[in-house]
C-alpha cells in the first residue's frame, strides 16, 4: 500500500517554493505574521479552485473536515474563514502576480515547440479582454456603467499551449487599445488583435520593434492602393494590396506602408478586411492567422467556466486580484505538471480528476492512468 504524500502535496511539490518565497519577501508578506503564512493563504486558496468551493464558510469547512491531514499536505496554520478573509484584504495581490509569471516563463519553456495548427517558426499571441460583471454596491471601486460594476480580464495568449504570458487586470472602464502601452513588443512576434485595438499611433510603435501584428479595419478607414498581388480567388481572397493611410491624423501617426487583404468567409460569407505589417506570409495564411485569434475567446471561456474567477471570496480591490492571480497560477501549474508528466488527458479533465482526489495517498501519475477493466464472465452466470 502507497504510503507516501497525498495528491494535493504532490501537485504543491511542483511549485518553485525559493521563488515563491522571493515574492513574498519582496512585499513584507509575512510580516508581523505568526502562524497563517502566505504560503498557507496560497494553499487554501489554490484548493478552493481545484475543488470548486463557493465561499470561505465553503472553504473552511472542507478543510477542517481534513484537519488531521493538512500538517501533512503543508498548511501550518489554523483555518478559519475570517483569517482567510483577512488574508484576502490585506496581503499584497502582486506577490501572487509575481508568482505567477514565474508560472508563466515555465510554462512558456515547456510549450515552447507546440503545434498550433500552423507550420510557423515565429512566435503567435491573440490579445483580446474579457469582462467579469461585478456589483457596483459590493465592489464600488470597479467603476464601469452607472449602475453596474465590472473588471476587466486583459490577456496576451501564446499560442504555442495557451499560456497567457500577459495579463492585465483593471476596472471595466479602461478601454482595450490603452493596454498596448504596457506591452513589451517582442521582435518578430506576430500579434493577431480585433478592431479594438486599432491604433495608429500604437501599431506604429510596435511595428518600429520589429513585431507583427494582424488585425481588422474599421469601415471609416481611409486609404489608397500602390500596388495589388496576385491572389487565388479560390481561397475566398478577393484582394491583397499593399496601401498607404491617407486620413489626415493616420498617415502622420503611421507613415509607412501596410497591407490589406480581403476576404469572404466560406462558412459565414461575411466580407473580412485585414490590415497587417507582414508582407512576407501568403494572404490565405493570414487569414488563417487571425482565426486562430478565437483560441483567447476560448481561454476566457475556458478559466470562467472551470475556475473560480467569476464569484468572489471578497469585495476588495485587493481581494479580487489576489483570487485571480492565484487562479491564474493553477491554471498554469496545471498545464506544467500536464507537460512534465507527459499526460494525454486535457486541462478540464485534469481538473475534474484532482477536484475528487486531492487527498488521497496515491502517486500523481497513477490517478491519470487509464483504467480499462474487462469483466470475464462467471460459468453459468446470467451477466454475460
Amino acid at each position: 500500500m502507497y504510503q507516501g504524500k497525498t495528491i494535493f502535496s504532490q501537485v504543491i511539490d511542483f511549485i518553485p517554493r525559493h521563488k515563491f518565497r522571493q515574492c513574498v519577501n519582496r512585499y513584507n508578506g509575512n510580516k508581523g505574521v505568526r502562524t497563517f503564512t502566505c504560503l498557507d493563504q496560497f494553499m487554501c486558496m489554490a484548493f478552493a479552485q481545484l475543488t470548486y468551493r463557493e465561499s470561505l464558510r465553503d472553504i473552511e469547512s472542507c478543510l477542517r473536515s481534513m484537519h488531521r491531514k493538512l500538517y501533512h499536505v503543508g498548511i501550518n496554520g489554523n483555518i478559519s474563514r475570517s483569517t482567510l478573509a483577512y488574508a484576502n484584504e490585506n496581503r499584497d495581490w502582486r506577490i501572487y502576480c509575481d508568482f505567477a509569471q514565474i508560472l508563466i516563463h515555465t510554462a512558456s519553456v515547456l510549450y515552447s515547440n507546440e503545434d498550433f495548427g500552423l507550420e510557423l517558426k515565429e512566435t503567435v499571441y491573440a490579445l483580446d479582454s474579457s469582462t467579469i460583471d461585478l456589483c457596483l454596491s459590493l465592489f464600488p471601486w470597479a467603476k464601469f456603467r452607472k449602475n453596474k460594476g465590472a473588471v476587466k480580464l486583459h490577456t496576451l495568449l501564446n499560442l504555442r499551449g495557451n499560456i497567457p504570458t500577459f495579463i492585465a487586470i483593471t476596472d471595466g472602464k479602461v478601454h482595450d487599445v490603452n493596454i498596448l502601452d504596457e506591452l513589451i513588443p517582442e521582435p518578430g512576434a506576430i500579434y493577431l488583435m480585433d478592431r479594438g485595438y486599432l491604433d495608429f499611433a500604437r501599431l506604429y510603435t510596435m511595428h518600429q520593434s520589429s513585431a507583427f501584428f494582424i488585425t481588422r479595419t474599421k469601415t471609416n478607414t481611409a486609404f489608397r492602393r500602390i500596388y495589388s498581388n496576385k491572389i487565388d480567388k479560390s481561397t475566398g481572397v478577393q484582394c491583397d494590396q499593399i496601401i498607404a493611410l491617407t486620413g489626415f491624423y493616420t498617415k502622420k501617426y503611421y507613415p509607412d506602408k501596410l497591407r490589406r487583404i480581403k476576404l469572404i468567409d466560406a462558412n459565414s460569407e461575411k466580407r473580412l478586411n485585414f490590415i497587417t505589417n507582414q508582407f512576407t506570409l501568403s494572404s490565405p495564411t493570414i487569414a488563417e492567422l487571425y482565426k486562430c485569434r478565437w483560441q483567447v475567446e476560448l481561454f476566457f471561456k475556458w478559466i470562467k467556466q472551470h475556475l473560480r474567477i467569476k464569484a468572489f471570496y471578497g469585495t476588495s480591490e485587493n481581494a479580487v486580484k489576489t483570487q485571480i492571480w492565484i487562479a491564474v497560477s493553477i491554471y498554469v501549474l496545471v498545464a506544467i505538471i500536464k507537460k512534465r508528466l507527459k499526460l494525454e488527458q486535457s486541462l478540464y479533465t485534469i481538473l475534474q480528476i484532482l477536484s475528487i482526489t486531492l487527498f488521497e495517498k496515491i502517486p500523481l501519475y497513477q490517478a491519470f492512468e487509464k483504467a480499462d477493466y474487462t469483466t470475464r464472465p462467471l460459468k453459468n452466470s446470467l451477466y454475460f
